[in-house]
């Protein structure tokens, strides 16, 4: 089998740190195009990874045959590229969030299904491996019963390392729709209903603009979520954490807790109701700090995915109810009443 033939749509941060050095990695996978309405960044890049250079998405998808997608732009043209890409008969990893809407995320999974290709979503936090060991220690019952957690994802903002920098779409509402909430706390969705194995019924949202005035979108949320099994806990998403990066996860059930990524040595601890303590040495999370080199896991599972035709961990539907979690929170803001996600 000759090798995935892969375009790039966006060469800001997130794709110069994780998605092409991601693929570059991966023996099943040729970068062969590349585009960014900010042409010299296209071409500067193009030449880094020896493809073709863009300004035009779609000039590109009439040129180029290529097997496999990253949409690594801002949110608002999450829906219409991943769209067009699947039209143009793509496989296509979409950065997160993965749309502004529930109408358009729909859209984005009724092309995938109907042009028989794959829809997968960047949520990395489902491939750490702290995480993936709480939901694997949860699952066998280790805790008993959860009862309740608290997790949080809150760095000094994206000034510090996006590509536009204090001029980065990430604060205007019009090309991202949602802040700190959608760059953050649409992660931590996607991971407590991926640990806990439940979806959440109920979300109580607080979503302020309180620390960085010159913006149009929130910069501190705080949410309360209810599982269907009447797990109740915090979500937390800010830009204002200026004095360093938080990225833990605190799970709280009968038989003890789970720490992740709340410790500076241990990735993982679990100490239970029987005294017992167990420190897990798994490897440390992906962090904007490190300036990203760590390989996510994201890409590899993208490609396999398309190489074994095999379901993405994180497809279309998944993708949509961390969203859903989102748009929720986002609502019961506005309303200020409790918002009821549908089941």
């Amino acid at each position: 089998m000759s090798n995935l033939r892969v375009a790039i749509i966006g060469c800001g941060s997130i794709a110069q740190n994780r998605h092409l050095l991601e693929y570059e990695e991966n023996k099943y996978v040729d970068i062969v195009a590349v585009c960014d309405i900010v042409e010299e960044r296209a071409m500067v890049t193009a030449e880094a990874f020896g493809a073709k250079s863009y300004t035009d998405y779609e000039e590109l998808f009439s040129k180029e045959e290529v097997d496999a997608v990253s949409v690594c732009l801002p949110n608002y043209l999450h829906a219409p590229v991943s769209i067009a890409a699947l039209e143009a008969g793509a496989h296509v990893l979409c950065e997160k969030p993965m749309a502004t809407s529930r109408e358009e995320a729909d859209q984005m999974i009724e092309t995938a299904e109907r042009n028989g290709k794959k829809l997968m979503i960047a949520h990395n936090q489902r491939f750490v491996a702290s995480h993936e060991k709480a939901r694997k220690l949860i699952a066998a019952g280790e805790l008993g019963k959860i009862y309740s957690f608290r997790t949080t994802f809150g760095h000094g903002g994206p000034e510090g390392w996006s590509a536009d920098g204090e001029n980065s779409w990430f604060f205007k509402k019009d090309q991202a729709f949602i802040g700190a909430m959608g760059d953050l706390g649409v992660h931590k969705a996607d991971l407590l209903r991926h640990v806990l194995g439940e979806e959440f019924v109920d979300v109580a949202g607080f979503i302020e603009n309180n620390a960085k005035s010159e913006i149009t979108v929130d910069d501190n949320a705080v949410c309360i979520l209810r599982s269907e099994s009447g797990i109740v806990g915090t979500l937390t998403a800010s830009w204002a954490y200026n004095a360093g990066e938080d990225n833990s996860t605190v799970i709280y059930g009968e038989k003890g807790m789970l720490r992740l990524e709340d410790d500076p040595s241990y990735s993982l601890i679990a100490q239970y109701t029987s005294g017992e303590t167990v420190k897990y040495e798994l490897g440390q999370i992906q962090s904007n700090d490190e300036g990203g080199q760590t390989n996510t896991g994201v890409i590899d599972h993208f490609v396999e995915a398309i190489v074994e035709d095999k379901k993405p961990l994180i497809d279309g539907e998944e993708g949509k109810r961390s969203l859903e979690v989102i748009l929720a929170a986002l609502e019961s803001g506005e309303t200020r009443k409790i918002t009821q996600l549908a089941k």
